[in-house]
Order: C-alpha cells, then sequence, then structure tokens
C-alpha cells in the first residue's frame, strides 16, 4: 500500500493514493450525503430548511479548528496515531447524529463530528508531502482528487436511495459504519509516513509559534490564499444548492443527487486534465486557467440571479464552470504552498486545510444574512470569493516571476 524506501521521491502508488483519497472522502461524504434530505429532517424537527442547513457551517467548524489540533500533533507523534483518534471520534459523533432529538443537539453533533473526521485530510496531505516533490505532489492531489471526487458524485445518490427506503436518520448510521472501515484499515493497512528522526518536538508554546512562522512565509501563506479563496466557492454552492434546486426549482431528491453528482464529476474532468497536463503546463498556468474558469461559472450564476427567473441549464452550467474548475486550482494551489514546507508539512496542511473550511463557515453565515433568493445569495458569494482567489493568484505569478527574473 505505500512505497518502500528505494522508490523514488517521483512515484507514488496507485492504491497508496486511493487509500489516503478514502480517508479523505469522509469530509465530502459526511457533507453530501444528506443534503438531500435537508427539507425532510426540516419537517421532522419542526424548523425551516435554512435552519437545517446551519448543520453545514457547524460541520465547517470542527473542520477548522479540529485540523489545526491534529497538523502539530501528527508533527510530534505521526501520522498514524491521531488517525486513530480522529476515525473514534468521526464515529462516534456519527453516532449522536443518528440519536439527536432536535436541530441543536444535531449540530452541536456535527461539530464533533467534524472534529473527528477533518483528520483524514490532514493527514493525507502530510502523507504525501513526506514522500514526494513538489512535481510529484502535484500529480499526486491531482490523483487523489480524481478518487475523491467519486465521494461527492455517490454521496446524494446514496442518500437519496437512502431515503427511499428509510428515515434521514440511517445515513448517519451508515457514516459510523463507513467511520468503522476506516478505522480498520488505519489499523491494517496504512504505514507511518513520518520516521521518528524527522519528527518535530514542539512544546505547547512553540506551536503558537511555528503556526506564526508558516504563516509569515509567504511561499505558503499566498498559494495558500488562492486555494483557499477559489476553494470556497464549493463550499457556496454545497450550502446554497439544495435551496436553490430542490426549493426553488423543485427538484426532487433523486434529481438533485443527479445535478449534484454532475458537478461533482466536473472536478474529477479537470483534475484528470490537470494531471495529463502537468508536463506541459506548469503549475502556475494551471492553477492561473483554473482560476478564471471558476470565475466565469461565477458570473454566469451572477448573471442568472439577476434574471427574473433564469433558465435551469443556465444555472447549472455557471455552477458547473465554477465548481468544476477546483480540479485545476485545488491540487496546484496545494502544491506550491506545501513545497517549502518540510518537516512541518502536517502543521502547513492544517493551517490551509483550516482556512479552507474557516472560508467555508463564514460563507454558511453570511448566506443567512443575505436578503435576496437563495440563488442570487449563491452568485454574490461565489463571485466575492472567486474574485478574491483570482486576485491571490495574480500576486503569486507576479512573485515567484521575480523570484526567477
Amino acid at each position: 500500500m505505500t512505497m518502500t524506501p528505494h522508490q523514488s521521491s517521483k512515484q507514488y502508488s496507485r492504491a497508496w493514493i486511493a487509500l489516503l483519497a478514502f480517508f479523505t472522502s469522509l469530509g465530502p461524504l459526511s457533507i453530501d450525503m444528506y443534503l438531500p434530505a435537508l427539507p425532510a429532517m426540516a419537517q421532522d424537527l419542526g424548523v425551516s430548511t435554512q435552519m437545517v442547513a446551519n448543520t453545514l457551517p457547524a460541520y465547517f467548524l470542527g473542520l477548522a479548528v479540529g485540523q489545526l489540533i491534529y497538523g502539530p500533533i501528527s508533527d510530534r507523534i505521526g501520522r498514524k496515531k491521531p488517525l486513530y483518534f480522529g476515525m473514534t471520534l468521526f464515529t462516534l459523533g456519527s453516532l449522536l447524529c443518528f440519536l439527536a432529538p432536535n436541530e441543536w443537539s444535531l449540530i452541536a453533533a456535527r461539530v464533533l463530528q467534524a472534529l473527528g473526521g477533518c483528520v483524514g485530510v490532514v493527514m493525507a496531505r502530510a502523507a504525501i508531502r513526506d514522500r514526494l516533490d513538489v512535481q510529484a505532489s502535484a500529480q499526486a492531489f491531482a490523483s487523489m482528487m480524481i478518487v475523491m471526487g467519486i465521494a461527492p458524485i455517490l454521496a446524494p445518490m446514496l442518500g437519496a436511495w437512502i431515503l427511499q427506503f428509510s428515515g434521514w436518520r440511517s445515513i448517519f448510521l451508515i457514516l459510523a459504519m463507513i467511520g468503522l472501515i476506516c478505522l480498520f484499515c488505519v489499523h491494517f493497512v496504512f504505514k507511518e509516513t513520518l520516521k521518528p528522526e524527522r519528527r518535530l518536538q514542539l512544546s505547547f508554546g512553540q506551536v503558537f509559534i511555528l503556526y506564526r512562522d508558516i504563516f509569515k512565509d509567504q511561499s505558503f501563506r499566498l498559494p495558500m490564499f488562492a486555494g483557499c479563496f477559489l476553494g470556497a466557492a464549493l463550499f457556496c454552492y454545497i450550502s446554497s444548492s439544495s435551496s436553490v434546486l430542490m426549493d426553488e426549482y423543485q427538484f426532487n431528491q433523486q434529481q438533485f443527487a443527479y445535478a449534484f453528482g454532475a458537478n461533482a464529476f466536473g472536478i474529477i474532468l479537470l483534475s484528470t486534465l490537470n494531471k495529463k497536463l502537468a508536463s506541459r503546463w506548469s503549475v502556475l498556468k494551471r492553477l492561473t486557467i483554473g482560476g478564471f474558469i471558476q470565475i466565469g461559472g461565477s458570473l454566469l450564476v451572477f448573471v442568472a440571479g439577476l434574471m427574473l427567473h433564469a433558465p435551469v441549464i443556465f444555472v447549472f452550467m455557471g455552477m458547473f464552470l465554477a465548481v468544476a474548475g477546483i480540479g485545476f486550482t485545488g491540487p496546484n494551489a496545494m502544491a506550491l504552498a506545501m513545497a517549502q514546507q518540510g518537516e512541518r508539512a502536517g502543521t502547513a496542511s492544517a493551517i490551509m486545510g483550516s482556512m479552507q473550511f474557516g472560508c467555508g463557515l463564514f460563507g454558511g453565515l453570511i448566506l443567512n444574512f443575505l436578503m435576496w433568493g437563495a440563488l442570487l445569495n449563491m452568485a454574490v458569494l461565489m463571485l466575492a470569493f472567486t474574485t478574491a482567489g483570482l486576485w491571490a493568484v495574480r500576486i503569486v505569478v507576479k512573485n515567484l516571476q521575480q523570484q526567477t527574473a
């Protein structure tokens, strides 16, 4: 499953990437599987769909905070022990979601679920950086995104299928079972990637100094902001897609699942193209193209939001481009940000992941206060985030060109 020590840093096992993608997929599974159930959950709990949708920013909060904890801990004790703890916590949180009697206990359980589930993405990023150089890591992140992209395609479909035979609570029971499978894989399959001699012996106070030093590192900070802002378009879409497609355009659960899956397929499509173009185009060029694709999609959604009742195909095209472009921006921004981090890759990965989901939390909360329709609310946030992201990309390009001049 893992690479042997004598393998080149430019090589990686497909099975190893698939394992890391499986751990990382806890996030999209936990976010996307229950989206078709939001209206049914609202009816069952006696609240609005938007109130139940607040379980999404609650999950983003847990993801943001949890990653800041796992990063430095994994740099100190290795990658495997945090995986044990996180997967156990995720399973427990999923069971509490299954048992939640009201919306507030569900929100609290979602935070706990996220605090556990976020361990997968931190350890996957750090493990890749432990073993691979920047060019190989960009391809590995793209490969992982392709595999991981299957999760948001299948998750809403699986959720809609479960709803045909059982209630929404069964979705969280399935997630608890997936958590147990992950625990099995951690114990029997995953091999430690951070050797003891490369671990950082940090005190509690030194962790904050490390966070400060990494954040001050321009080679990390600028690509991180680019990736976070551009990635936030996805969180805007996730938080609003149920209201837009099911409430405004009257999609049923199965139709919503297919539409959501098609957009997720766009990420896989562009991630595959990104990987194939790795030998022809630089990381920076692919990142820039992805940024323009995303902002183009956001503009389409914005124009649709200004129309009285935009054709659904027009809305879908904008959503597709805004989301699919992440297949270009995500892996390349991550590779650039992590390129110079070395032994502190776990902590750097945690900062980037925390900032990404912090943007998702911020966007989800802002949606509660915007006064327009669900489509225009989503479009305004998407356009704001992608504009900021493309601006950050331009600064990254300018700085790197100056360094090589």
